[in-house]
């Protein structure tokens, strides 16, 4: 269905970037930028469009649940103060993958779809990708797109919590990634997941196992509060599985609370802890698989769960639900 009033949420990245001093940096006025770039684009057929934007911009590497929140509510003034039934995103490339995963679970149940962009080279310079991927992805949500959130870049439409950014030099840098994604689907978004829910910030990490990682070396991580931990394990599921002290530093951690998730680091990967004892000794000490899902989208998820106020035994079930069709086809 064809959308009548657009909202465009700019929060800065290369697209919007100009140079300064110390060389590109986000700035402020996009929004005249972008109406006389459209003054030229006579061939296409556009949404009307209104435009927000946060501020100060920010280069996404700076990105924080802080940022998320402030999209958040941004999004739902402009859909329920502003009569908008679709939102577009500008949002720089470096963590655009962990915000429209982040975004995918925040917005559990908004009515409208919501599509993020960004370029690799900034708007008005020789060569850039801006222009095409901001008009582009205006112009899918003219012809139509589902709610949820998706991204759009270098001319392809793909899932918000299937996405990784693989490339930092392409145009084609963001990929929906065909990792194996079977997983039983929610029969329904509880009220405490709605996207109108207070969200609060968590102290969440990603930690990826490698060879001679210590039982210190996670001790000191969960020691430091984390409330939750997003454990990058190998292949199907597996890590060291003869270092007791490392396992008796998983276990405690759960016991006192902390949520551990594991993601396969592989991009094809898929966590099934089973296929090998070193994976089935990880879940028995209280690890919950992410089944195929990316770092970006599980780390999203952890932080749209725990950040809801939902208990240990809460979040792992709905985690290892697929709540937005990251975990199943």
């Amino acid at each position: 269905m064809a959308i009548t009033r657009l909202l465009v949420l700019y929060t800065g990245g290369t697209i919007g970037m100009q140079m300064s001093a110390d060389g590109l940096a986000p700035a402020s006025g996009f929004e005249a930028r972008l109406r006389a770039q459209q003054a030229l684009e006579h061939d296409r057929q556009l949404p009307e469009w209104i435009f927000r934007e946060l501020l100060p911009p920010i280069d996404s590497a700076n990105m924080s649940q802080v940022n998320w929140l402030a999209m958040v509510a941004a999004i739902r003034a402009g859909v329920e103060q502003d009569g908008c039934d679709a939102v577009l995103l500008l949002h720089g490339t470096d963590t655009l993958a962990y915000s429209a995963g982040a975004l995918s679970f925040l917005l559990l149940g908004l009515p409208v779809p919501v599509l993020l962009t960004g370029s690799m080279k900034p708007a008005g310079v020789d060569g850039s990708d801006a222009w095409a991927n901001l008009f582009g992805a205006m112009q899918a949500l003219q012809q139509g797109v589902a709610p949820g959130v998706h991204l759009y870049f270098n001319g392809q439409l793909m899932h918000g919590a299937r996405v990784s950014k693989l490339a930092s030099a392409t145009f084609g840098a963001f990929a929906e990634l065909p990792r194996l994604r079977q997983s039983q689907r929610a029969e329904s978004i509880p009220a405490s997941l709605d996207y109108r829910q207070p969200r609060q910030a968590v102290n969440l990490a990603v930690l990826p196992c490698f060879p001679g990682i210590q039982a210190a070396h996670v001790r000191a991580l969960l020691d430091s509060g984390v409330r939750g931990l997003l454990l990058e394990c190998y292949g199907s599921g597996t890590g060291p599985s003869d270092d007791a002290e490392l396992l008796a530093t998983l276990k405690s951690a759960h016991e006192r609370g902390v949520v551990l998730a594991a993601v396969s680091q592989c991009a094809h990967g898929h966590v099934e802890f089973g296929v090998y004892a070193a994976g089935s000794k990880l879940a028995s000490a209280g690890l919950v698989s992410a089944g195929g899902m990316t770092r970006e989208a599980a780390l999203g998820k952890l932080f749209a769960l725990l950040g809801a106020g939902l208990s240990q035994a809460e979040t792992e079930h709905w985690f290892a639900l697929d709540l937005c069709g990251e975990r199943a086809d």
